[in-house]
């Protein structure tokens, strides 16, 4: 259930275009584009909408892999069949596009990663990935922390997980949802702690993921990893994988101790698994000038961290709003300060991200 709030979550019915409150995650349809009063009105919009793009056959919208977005247009698939004749019919297009990409620089990976909880990871994440798709990147946003909030920050809910993809070997095509135009999104849930058991039990555990995904996600520009607040396995498995490390620190003292504890595990990555993560950058997040903890953490962390430090991002009731709404702050506040903080931090990252490789 949504939580009814302010007049922001006033709307009108595509249907019948009576106007109410939005309470239910049923109501909004799209991404946000459509929203609906009522069963019967999510009813009549989706079949008025839903119609199969290989046999025509008219259905209602059950599951995400019936309905693919690309380069802004949707095309819809009754069933998996559909959908498997769809994909074989463009095989052909599809490695000429792979042969054209593979020119271009190789997928950056980026684990947006702190052991400590509610530093803003996963807004960062949402909003990280969601503005590099936005820029024109291909986008694969994956949720690493088994309470699945990525999902539910966007309102979506995949067939097939991240759990899938580890312990059952699922393609990251047929698990991937389709959210914007050029982000996919690969969620997980509760079930994500049985993988941890699974990685325990594996030769050379801390690659599984590595092995599982990097030739999977070559299809994209940017991979972005939302990994879960814990010493764990998965996030072993999620670092070194990736290339690059965005680091959130709230602006409080408890948040500044944690990032010694970051480093430390970064250290144990390099020396003990043999990979190394580039920091593309330490972000300071619920940044309040009005607060001199607040300024004291940004001077803290410019002072150790010098040009990896970030601008910070500042205290925003937009930013707490926009998971209600299923929507990332770009669409929800456009003209907001956590979107205008947002834009900068990706326009950081798409500057630090093309020498990745080069040493630290």
């Amino acid at each position: 259930m949504i939580e009814p709030s302010t007049d922001t979550n006033r709307s009108r019915c595509d249907v019948c275009g009576t106007h109410f409150t939005v309470r239910f995650r049923y109501q909004i349809l799209e991404g946000g584009k459509r929203t609906v009063c009522s069963r019967t009105c999510q009813r009549e919009l989706l079949a008025a909408k839903a119609q199969c793009s290989v046999c025509n056959t008219r259905f209602e919208l059950e599951f995400p892999y019936q309905v693919v977005v690309a380069g802004g247009k949707r095309t819809y698939f009754c069933s998996k069949a559909c959908r498997g004749e769809a994909g074989a019919a463009s095989v052909a297009s599809a490695k000429g596009a792979s042969t054209a990409r593979s020119a271009s620089p190789a997928t950056r990976r980026i684990a947006v990663f702190n052991h400590k909880g509610g530093t803003g990871k996963t807004t960062t994440s949402i909003n990280l990935a969601a503005g590099l798709a936005e820029a024109g990147k291909r986008v694969l946003l994956i949720d690493a922390d088994g309470q699945g909030n990525v999902g539910a920050s966007l309102g979506i809910r995949g067939e097939r997980t991240l759990y899938h993809v580890l312990v059952q070997g699922a393609s990251v095509e047929d698990a991937a949802v389709p959210v914007r135009s050029n982000l996919d999104v690969l969620t997980s849930n509760e079930m994500l702690a049985a993988a941890e058991l699974y990685l325990a039990q594996r030769p050379g555990r801390h690659r599984v993921l590595r092995d599982r995904l990097a030739n999977a996600t070559s299809a994209y520009d940017v991979v972005v990893l939302d990994c879960a607040p814990a010493l764990s396995l998965l996030n072993q498995n999620a670092l070194v994988f990736a290339d690059g490390v965005l680091i959130p620190v709230g602006c409080d003292y408890l948040s500044l101790i944690g990032v010694k504890q970051v480093l430390k595990t970064l250290k144990d990555v390099r020396t003990l698994l043999r990979h190394e993560p580039k920091i593309l950058g330490v972000l300071p997040t619920f940044y309040d000038v009005r607060n001199r903890i607040s300024r004291d953490a940004v001077a803290t962390l410019e002072k150790g961290f010098g040009e990896r430090c970030l601008a910070p991002i500042r205290v925003n009731t937009k930013l707490r709003e926009a998971p209600s709404a299923r929507q990332t702050i770009f669409e929800y506040a456009p003209e907001s300060h956590g979107a205008a903080d947002y834009r900068r931090v990706v326009e950081t990252v798409l500057h630090r991200a093309a020498p990745l490789r080069a040493s630290a």
